[in-house]
Formats: C-alpha cells, sequence, structure tokens
C-alpha cells in the first residue's frame, strides 16, 4: 500500500473541495448571512488540501488497492471537511457528519428538525452536496484533473455505481468528463423549467440540485409537499425518472442512438417496475384508502418514481398510509434505479440478472447437462460478474439485517429500525416510523446515528469498496 500515493491524491482532492466551498460563501454573500460558516472551512480545507500534496509526492504507479483507498477515504474525507459549515452554524459535530455523509452520498436521512430556521446559504451547501455526490465527487475530480491519466481508472471503478463498467470513451477522463456534461445540461434545463413554472431560481436550483442527484433534500421541512402543486410535482417526478436511468444511455440517445434508452434491457425493466408498482399503490389508495382516482395516481406515481429511485422526496406524509400500501414501498427500497444512475440501492440490473440466474437454476434442474448462457442486451453475461452480483447482493442482505438487529437492541422498533437501515444502505431517506418523510433521524441515539452514517457510505460506494477495507489481506504487502 503506497500511503504516498493516497495522501497526495486526498490532498488535490480538498484542495478541490475547498475551491467548490466558494459557491455557497458567495450565496452566503448575496443574502447577507453570515460568512464565518464558509470563510472558515474554505481555509481549513484549502489549507489542508495543500499541505497533504506537498508532504505527500509520489509518482509511483497506482494499483487497485490504492484506488479503493482513495475512494473510500476520499468521500469520509469530502463528509468530515463538509461537515464544518454544518458545525459552524451551531449543529452538533455528529449531526453534522450526519447530514454532510447524508449529503454527499445523496441519501437524504436528516437530522435537522426545523429547516426553515437555518439559512438559505447553508440549506444551499446542503442541497450543493447532494448534487456534488450524485455524479460522484471523485468522478468530478477525475474529469477535472489531468494529471491523474490512466491512475483515474482506478478511482472510477471503485466508485462507478453498477455491476459493470460503462465507458463511453477509451479514456476514463473523457468519460467522466461527458457523464458530468450531460449531468449539467439536464440539471440545467430542470432549473428552467421550474423556474418557468413558477418557483424562485434559489427554490428551483437547490430541488434541481436533489432530484437531479436523487438525493431529496429540500429547504423546506414539509419537502415537496410545501408547494401543494400537481405541475411542480409532475416536473420533479420526470426529472427523477430520468436521474434514475443511466447516464451513458442518455449521452448516448442525445448523441448517437435516438433508441439507446429504449433497446436497453435494463431501462425497460426499470420502466415495468415503476409502472407495476405504482399501479398496485393506486388502486390501493384509491380502494381502501379513499382517495380520489386522479389523487391515487398522483400520490402513487410521485411516491413509487421518488422512493425507487432513492430519491427520498414526499408529497404526502407516507408514514400515515395503510399497511398495505406502505408495504408497496417497503418492496420498491430495495430495488434503485439503473446502473449508471444517480440512485442507490441494489440497481435494476442486479434485479433482473438475479431473475434470469433463478430461471436457468430452474431450467438446468430439469436439463440438468444443457447449456443456457445469461444474455444482457443480447450479450452473454460472463459467469464472474453473476458471482459478483449474487455475492453483491448477500453481503449487501447482510449489512441490512445487521444493521437492523443492532438498532433493535438499542430499543428502537422494529418497523423503524428496519426502514432506517434500508433508507441509509440504499441511500434513499426517509422511512417508517420515527423516521418517516415528516420526521427526523435526530430522535436516534448517538451510536444509531453513528451506525447509519456508516450505512450511508457503505451503499453509496457500492459496499465492496469499503468492505474491502475490512479484510486482513487489504492491508498486507
Amino acid at each position: 500500500m503506497n500511503k504516498g500515493v493516497i495522501f497526495n491524491v486526498l490532498g488535490g482532492l480538498l484542495r478541490f473541495l475547498g475551491a467548490i466551498m466558494v459557491v455557497p460563501l458567495l450565496v452566503a454573500l448575496y443574502y447577507g448571512d453570515p460568512l464565518s460558516p464558509f470563510l472558515v472551512p474554505v481555509i481549513i480545507t484549502g489549507t489542508t488540501g495543500i499541505l497533504l500534496s506537498h508532504f505527500y509526492r509520489s509518482t509511483d504507479e497506482w494499483n487497485v488497492r490504492e484506488g479503493f483507498a482513495i475512494v473510500a477515504f476520499g468521500w469520509l474525507a469530502a463528509a468530515f471537511f463538509g461537515s464544518i459549515p454544518f458545525m459552524l452554524d451551531g449543529i452538533s459535530p455528529i449531526n453534522s457528519f450526519f447530514e454532510s455523509m447524508s449529503g454527499f452520498t445523496t441519501t437524504g436521512a436528516t437530522v435537522l428538525v426545523d429547516i426553515e430556521d437555518h439559512s438559505k446559504s447553508i440549506l444551499f451547501w446542503r442541497s450543493m452536496t447532494q448534487w456534488l455526490g450524485g455524479m460522484g465527487i471523485i468522478m468530478l475530480f477525475i474529469a477535472i484533473l489531468p494529471k491523474l491519466g490512466v491512475a483515474g481508472r482506478q478511482l472510477f471503478r471503485a466508485e462507478a455505481p453498477g455491476p459493470t463498467e460503462d465507458k463511453i470513451k477509451p479514456r476514463i477522463r473523457e468519460t467522466a468528463k461527458i457523464l458530468w456534461m450531460v449531468y449539467v445540461f439536464i440539471s440545467l434545463i430542470e432549473v428552467i423549467v421550474l423556474v418557468i413554472v413558477g418557483l424562485s431560481l434559489y427554490d428551483a436550483v437547490t430541488h434541481t440540485f436533489t432530484t437531479m442527484a436523487c438525493g431529496g433534500f429540500s429547504p423546506y421541512s414539509e419537502g415537496i409537499a410545501v408547494f401543494g402543486s400537481p405541475l411542480i410535482e409532475g416536473i420533479i417526478t420526470f426529472f427523477m425518472f430520468i436521474a434514475g436511468a443511466n447516464f451513458a444511455l442518455h449521452y448516448r440517445t442525445l448523441y448517437t442512438n435516438r433508441c439507446s434508452l429504449v433497446k436497453d434491457d435494463e431501462f425497460r425493466f426499470y420502466v415495468f417496475i415503476l409502472v407495476f408498482a405504482t399501479s398496485i399503490l393506486a388502486f390501493d389508495l384509491w380502494k381502501y384508502m379513499g382517495e380520489t382516482a386522479p389523487n391515487a395516481f398522483r400520490y402513487s406515481v410521485f411516491q413509487v418514481v421518488s422512493i425507487t429511485t432513492t430519491t427520498g422526496f414526499a408529497s404526502v406524509d407516507f408514514n400515515l398510509w395503510a399497511d398495505s400500501a406502505k408495504m408497496v414501498l417497503l418492496v420498491v427500497m430495495f430495488i434503485g434505479g439503473c446502473a449508471g444512475s444517480t440512485s442507490g440501492g441494489i440497481k435494476v440490473v442486479r434485479i433482473l440478472l438475479l431473475l434470469k440466474y433463478a430461471k436457468r437454476a430452474l431450467f438446468k434442474s430439469i436439463h440438468p447437462r444443457a447449456v443456457k448462457p445469461i444474455k444482457f442486451n443480447q450479450r452473454t453475461v460472463p459467469e464472474d460478474v453473476m458471482q459478483s452480483i449474487v455475492s453483491f447482493v448477500v453481503i449487501y442482505f447482510m449489512i441490512f439485517a445487521l444493521s437492523t438487529i443492532i438498532l433493535s437492541l438499542m430499543g428502537i422498533d422494529l418497523i423503524t429500525s428496519i426502514t432506517a437501515s434500508i433508507a441509509t444502505l440504499g441511500n434513499i431517506g426517509p422511512g417508517f416510523g420515527l423516521v418517516g418523510p415528516m420526521a427526523s433521524f435526530d430522535v436516534m441515539p448517538l451510536a444509531a446515528k453513528l451506525l447509519l452514517i456508516s450505512n450511508m457510505w457503505i451503499g453509496r460506494l457500492e459496499v465492496f469498496t469499503v468492505i474491502v477495507l475490512l479484510t486482513p489481506e487489504f492491508w498486507k504487502r
């Protein structure tokens, strides 16, 4: 393990993060908010980055271990230094770290009780952390820093969401740059549309940040429900749906092949899941909860898209719904969006390939000598990829189960324990019980918050990037 390489790159990342913090500083200046919550972090973060880069210089080649370590510790460092503005705003250190980690990992779980009591600049930074984390702060770092070169591939593999690496260009830096350009382009469109329909520029930008990142933070305690507008909900639903799809496919659809999305097996299955779950939930709300047909559809489509894409916005307090309706949302909490999207969760492609794997197992029980490869987008899926997917899902559910048990042992009720675990591990945000959409994670004890912070970190980095750090082999020379 070459520690010099790791600290050198982390230094560059912190210098980059310190420069980004100038943006909310300018927002604070515009709104007349106190400047110290951002001026101090800019100095601390930038200086730390400069010192690390100065004292740890290395030109050695990277390997996979350095890539995993840089990404894992890079996200921890971003969350830690990103929490300083919250601390200077009067929030406790653990709550600040929780809020920052929830932001950068695009989880959307919050410990803030009265959100509107905080300054506009702090809430802007809170939303901006999600936008940075959505496409990946490491990937943005790769796109901007030319000296990483081939070494950036190790970072890309460790951070990119999904079971396979989806390159657009041969060079990883070019791929990262294109993905970020598409991300920025669609974000600008959403801001413009939201301003046109009546939102202030501030509200449009902050909600675009968290919609495109599938994050779910809002500068209002009631979230999207505060607007009470079906039109705004419809617009945000559309952009959540877009953000939950593969951004590499968005690029190809825009620039190379107009049919890239509709020809993709994962995208078609993603649409099927959303339509199927929305239909069941709408019927439940209409038949058993007395909602009118238009309202049943309005609430169900918004919440299904929001929870499936792990955005976590709420247009209504679904914690008050009947158990049958909440069960639909609980199931889609485990799915997530597409690989290569800004969503969390297991990912649609893994669910689809596991179903194909199960189907093949049933077929081979009848025809044990048959050779039946698993196909995805008309190509055979290698067995090592399938083994990786099975391993991922097994470890994912083990972490979920262990987290639920630990929370239960702390005296937290089972519903809250289950949904808090999956809501943080899947980077969803709200759950049920004490952590419902209109509630706050501030009710959780200190130890539970630390556990859930770990869940967010592990879930955002697709489990393996963090868990591999716990293996003795990783640290051996």
